[in-house]
């Protein structure tokens, strides 16, 4: 019997042992997982990204103990982009446009791609549009994931994702994701299909190129998704866009947009009077969920809120707005 408990003891020994070696080897785990940042100096693809974010003054932030989601461009991707705006190298950037770029590149949070759903989230960068609210991306899951409608809109498609980190999780894409105009995420968003045909049917007004630049900017758009237009038609009886005359379609588009505003939704009163770029007003009401009254008084609903572009913002409305004539 002395015996057995001498052996049932060194047993337990050993069972301690292999136990406290385990959660030694976990532990010692933890404490070697890699940076975002580590991970980035350790594939020589990523080295142009590294230098950005050094030169940024970024590279501690993505060193640091945090929950964050990078979407990674290659060097690749990084030679397109100097080479399309003109910079003749990484040097020739200013720092603080190349800062809001890469933070147009980075959330605030850890989003795995099984967590991702189209729509929009976040990024940390700030545009010329507002100091507080942050550029929205618009997130695409098909079969892999396309930001902001992909590399054809400024935007990029995760090529590789879900590569883990100590502080949060790298996706790599094949484009620098440009900070998106209004009409970038008009394009990106295909509830808004119609709304783009619509812009650009009448080209001699230019809404296309004023919605895309900064000249009275920043603007708020309230944007009518393809089941408005498509309600609008059968409403007036046009039985396409092209069937609209250029004036009625030019005035009914500017009647969706004021310029030299970036009007976020906590800043909506009900009852207050908005003046549009049609130099015709409607009003706000916040009774029973945001809507809108229009000047031939029909309501449309305000259904999604401050889309943040670099340039301006957009809510979302679910019937087309109609102007005087």
């Amino acid at each position: 019997m002395k015996t057995f408990k001498i052996k049932l003891i060194a047993f337990l020994a050993i069972i301690a042992f292999v136990s406290i070696s385990c959660n030694n080897d976990d532990n010692d785990s933890q404490q070697t997982a890699q940076t975002i940042l580590s991970i980035a100096k350790a594939n020589p693809d990523l080295s142009s990204l590294v230098a950005a974010l050094e030169k940024a003054d970024l590279a501690a932030t993505l060193n640091s103990s945090g929950s964050y989601t990078v979407f990674a461009p290659n060097n690749k991707a990084f030679s397109a982009f100097l080479s399309a705006n003109g910079y003749a190298n990484l040097d020739a950037v200013p720092v603080a446009a190349l800062k809001e770029i890469l933070l147009n590149h980075v959330l605030n949070t850890k989003v795995k791609s099984s967590d991702i759903t189209t729509g929009y989230v976040k990024t940390m960068a700030k545009g010329n549009a507002s100091a507080s609210n942050t550029i929205s991306m618009y997130l695409e899951k098909n079969t892999g994931v396309d930001i902001n409608g992909g590399k054809a809109n400024g935007g990029a498609t995760v090529t590789t994702a879900d590569i883990e980190a100590s502080n949060g999780v790298i996706h790599l894409v094949d484009g620098v994701i440009g900070l998106p105009t209004i009409v970038n995420h008009a394009v990106a968003n295909k509830n808004f299909t119609t709304l783009v045909t619509a812009l650009s049917y009448n080209s001699a007004s230019g809404f296309v190129g004023i919605l895309s630049g900064t000249a009275s900017s920043p603007f708020t758009v309230f944007a009518p998704t393809n089941t408005a237009f498509t309600s609008f038609l059968t409403e007036t009886g046009f039985s396409g866009l092209s069937a609209i005359p250029a004036n009625v379609l030019e005035t009914t588009l500017k009647y969706h947009v004021v310029a030299g505003a970036n009007v976020q939704s906590t800043s909506l009163t009900n009852g207050q009077v908005v003046n549009t770029f049609a130099s015709q007003s409607f009003t706000i009401g916040l009774t029973g969920g945001a809507k809108i009254t229009d000047t031939n008084n029909r309501v449309s609903n305000i259904i999604a809120t401050d889309v943040q572009c670099s340039n301006g913002i957009i809510h979302v409305i679910d019937k087309v707005l109609l102007p005087k004539f």
